[in-house]
């Protein structure tokens, strides 16, 4: 398991900094791990078979940099199809948006590109994405000698998504929502790529809603749970 510290322990690591609210989406198809990943985040837990998120689940967490504090407001929206519409609800006036794709489904990367060319498109022209690639717990090494395209269970390189992310000006991460690999690391770079004329404590430019900031899952009843997909994932 991951040594990720808790919010009040990041909070504490810098008291005198000040705090500024972020506003982030996740995005990507069903099942790549978006839920996984903001629970090892928020949490530092995973659950296996997660059930899949309905219409979006929103949670909070905080990261210190050396000069302020981020205050994380995280919207984790449904890969369903059947949600994409309720996407832009979401990613409207967000300064960031991590886009998550499964590195053993090749598929996940193509919807991934096109979430990051909407984005790009109808977002806050100043958002920052970062492209996560996760689920590499999933993938066993190649053998010595070997080149990466000898893994196991892979079906996209490393090199190949790395290019697209800096063609389109991306920051690019692998991770592991399971064992903690790279998840940190996305948030931490993401604060501190965040523009400074957003550094400002604004709370109605970051939620749509009055929502509570519990750091638990509120799921947005936009679909009725009975409406769930049959299955599980770690979505």
């Amino acid at each position: 398991m991951s040594n990720s510290p808790s919010s009040d322990s990041i909070s504490a690591l810098n008291p005198n900094a000040k705090t500024t609210q972020v506003k982030l989406v996740l995005l990507g198809e069903a099942a790549v791990g978006k839920s996984s990943l903001v629970m090892r985040f928020v949490n530092d837990d995973f659950q296996e078979n997660k059930e899949p998120t309905i219409g979006a689940a929103f949670l909070t967490q905080k990261i210190a940099l050396e000069d302020k504090t981020i205050k994380f407001e995280i919207w984790d929206t449904a890969g369903q199809e059947r949600f994409h519409s309720l996407a832009p609800m979401y990613y409207r006036n967000a300064q960031a948006a991590v886009v998550v794709y499964d590195v053993t489904k090749a598929a996940s990367l193509d919807k991934a590109k096109s979430w990051v060319k909407e984005l790009q498109r109808q977002a806050n022209p100043n958002i920052v994405i970062a492209l996560a690639g996760n689920k590499v717990d999933l993938v066993q090494p190649a053998g010595e000698g070997e080149d990466e395209s000898m893994e196991n269970g892979r079906q996209v390189p490393t090199e190949e998504a790395k290019a697209y992310s800096n063609e389109t000006g991306l920051l690019f991460f692998e991770t592991s929502a399971k064992k903690g690999d790279g998840v940190r690391d996305i948030f931490k770079e993401i604060a501190k790529k965040i523009p400074l004329e957003h550094h400002i404590s604004n709370r109605s430019s970051t939620r749509p809603g009055p929502h509570s900031q519990a750091r638990e899952i509120n799921l947005m009843q936009q679909g009725s749970p009975t409406n769930r997909d049959g299955g599980s994932c770690n979505c």
